[in-house]
């Protein structure tokens, strides 16, 4: 079976940069792109036979972590190497903590970017494992990041300040299944109100730009 290999970024120039790593690591790869994060969470969910996704955390619909949040929900065995120009030590252990194998800044050589997509690779059909829930808020981190992919798109939704109709029409679902997924959101975020929950998610990075 061909390898196939997702590239979320919004910038064209980037993925065929990463396409081109891509090719040199796995020449037989099939690439798959996508601009948003809404283009990406259709592809990770459409795409058969998908073994690596290689993310950039500021795309549009992205908010935060919450790019993957979203894609690790959709395919939580399938691989996703973050390859963004988030700074520091912290963007990589969130990036982990969220169900990412790996983080990579966009100024990396191509040298480095091969070398992490080949130990990336590794990962297909491992459930990624996070680290350990030592403290509260990583608890509800991990609460977060087990969310199904609806209820993320819901609470993303949530973030942007939109009603519950507005939410409904853009997922193509029913008010009372959006009102269904924000009681199953706040039961399991333990929180009592749409805004507490989104004050938890902005709490954990989910509404950090990068």
């Amino acid at each position: 079976m061909t390898t196939t290999v997702l590239i979320a970024d919004d910038h064209p120039l980037f993925r065929q940069a990463l396409a081109l790593a891509v090719g040199r690591v796995l020449p037989q790869a099939r690439v798959v792109e996508a601009g948003t994060l809404a283009a990406a969470a259709r592809a990770a969910a459409d795409t058969a036979g998908l073994e690596l996704i290689l993310l950039d955390l500021k795309m549009p619909g992205a908010v935060g972590y919450s790019g993957i949040a979203l894609l690790h929900a959709e395919c939580p065995e399938v691989p996703i190497l973050v390859v963004s120009s988030a700074d520091g030590v912290a963007a990589e252990e969130e990036v982990r903590s969220f169900g990412a194998v790996g983080f990579l800044r966009k100024d990396s050589d191509l040298d480095r970017i091969e070398g992490a997509i080949q130990r990336a690779i590794r990962h297909h059909g491992q459930a990624m494992a996070r680290p350990p829930s030592t403290t509260p808020e990583a608890q509800v981190r991990d609460t977060v990041a087990g969310l199904t992919p609806t209820e993320l798109k819901v609470l993303l939704a949530v973030l942007e300040g939109k009603l519950n109709k507005q939410i409904a029409h853009a997922l193509g679902i029913t008010e009372a299944t959006v009102k269904s997924h924000m009681t199953a959101i706040m039961r399991k975020l333990d929180v009592s109100n749409r805004t507490q929950a989104a004050l938890v998610a902005r709490s954990l990075g989910i509404d950090l730009r990068h």
